[in-house]
């Protein structure tokens, strides 16, 4: 990532109330070439280092503070997570309040390599932690730092075809994970994947190919027709239950997901019709919809869902701090990904969705008052803190519990897809 600093020097100065402390944590997934989710990196305000160019004293409270509250094994499901270093945090031992056996110093590309800050390498790398190279590019007083290196991260946008080769060239029988930044398109991640490149960061796996003239699979039509049935303001039993019957695979996950510890049954529940008597209606709405998510997603990167998930229990948390109705702003953020789910333009998806015509809007992009809250998270999500204070001023949120709502949303997320194979 770039130095988190730099970029917030560019933004209007913030007001007291958003300034200092690490008042925004949010993550953004590293990929492996398989698909999967290999590590989270981790993005404070300011980045660690520049966070801790202060009293360190109090930075160190905070940071322990942050890491209790969000808990960082539930932030990134026990994955590795990539966190930004300066020298100070590097040199000072600022880092030792992160668990060293999960956490990837990343060393931002304007910290000199001194020897100072070699040998507190070496003595960081000797406790366990595991050190990145952020926005690598190549000179040759980054030697000592190459050999110490787990990892090293080439930024896609600031560097051109030859750059890579050339570096590649150079740390040919270098151990080093090579990871390839801000991957935001499948050409993108397909040219990473051409030059050697083991690791990728970005969002390219939300933005697939999409299909022209085709239209939705026939066995996933049947789940927008459930839920038109589930969003009714009554529900009609007989009618949710034959549809959902004729999906093997969508009632296993029904059951599947009443009968977790999510929904914390006292007996367990053997069909359709009597999980619904058994969770309530509200209840057997949003089981019934989660399962309807994990099915739509079926054949795509298990990361698209858990974003997926992420979204819509954020817009449902957050939803009264703009006196929206939360049952929509679930929808809608839990929808904002149906185009990566099924590979179709968003404008062929809507009509079939049981959504008001404001929130088919904002599913199309349109910068209504029912999107705010959607357009806040893809803010949160890229680290674009000064697009976040923007809106948190322009529309009187609660800041605290914005980051809140995100924190309870990942780990519901989280649990969400244990309960849902």
């Amino acid at each position: 990532m770039a130095v988190q600093a730099q970029r917030d020097s560019t933004a209007p100065p913030a007001r007291p109330e958003l300034a200092g402390g690490l008042r925004y944590l949010a993550r953004q997934p590293i990929m492996d070439l398989r698909g999967r989710v290999y590590a989270y990196e981790l993005l404070f305000r300011s980045g660690l280092g520049a966070f801790f160019s202060g009293d360190g004293d109090l930075a160190t409270r905070t940071m322990l503070d942050n890491t209790v509250i969000f808990g960082l094994d539930k932030l990134t499901a026990g994955l590795p997570a990539f966190v930004n270093c300066t020298r100070d945090a590097l040199t000072e031992n600022l880092v030792y309040v992160l668990p060293t056996s999960m956490t990837v110093l990343e060393i931002l590309e304007d910290v000199e390599p001194t020897p100072s800050l070699v040998t507190s390498c070496c003595k960081l790398k000797a406790e366990g932690f595991r050190l990145a190279l952020d926005d690598f590019v190549w000179a040759p007083k980054f030697e000592p730092l190459v050999r110490l290196a787990d990892y090293i991260k080439v930024d896609f946008r600031s560097t051109d075809y030859l750059d890579r080769r050339n570096l590649m060239r150079r740390l040919r029988g270098v151990t080093a994970a090579m990871v390839a930044e801000k991957i935001e398109t499948q050409e993108e991640y397909q040219q990473a994947c051409e030059e050697g490149f083991a690791l990728f960061q970005g969002y390219y796996f939300c933005h697939p190919v999409l299909m022209e003239n085709h239209k939705v699979p026939a066995n996933r039509v049947s789940y927008f027709e459930i839920l038109q049935l589930l969003h009714r303001d009554t529900l009609d039993l007989d009618k949710v239950s034959q549809l959902v019957k004729r999906d093997a695979s969508l009632t296993y996950r029904l059951l599947r997901l009443v009968n977790s510890p999510m929904y914390a049954m006292q007996r367990e529940v053997h069909s359709v019709q009597a999980a619904l008597l058994v969770v309530g209606e509200e209840t057997f709405r949003r089981v019934a919809t989660l399962a309807i998510a994990c099915e739509l997603n079926a054949g795509q990167p298990a990361e698209i869902l858990r974003l997926a998930l992420v979204r819509g229990r954020f817009c449902e948390l957050a939803a009264r701090q703009c006196a929206l109705d939360s049952t929509e702003q679930y929808l809608l953020g839990l929808m904002s990904l149906l185009p990566a789910m099924l590979r179709l333009p968003i404008e062929e998806l809507t009509p079939m969705l049981p959504l008001r015509d404001e929130i088919r809007r904002a599913l199309k992009g349109e910068a209504n008052p029912e999107r705010i809250l959607l357009q806040w998270l893809e803010s949160y999500e890229q680290g674009d803190w000064a697009a976040c204070d923007a809106m948190v001023l322009a529309h009187g949120f609660n800041q605290k519990n914005m980051v809140e709502c995100y924190g309870r949303a990942v780990v519901w997320a989280e649990v969400a897809l244990q309960s849902a194979p």
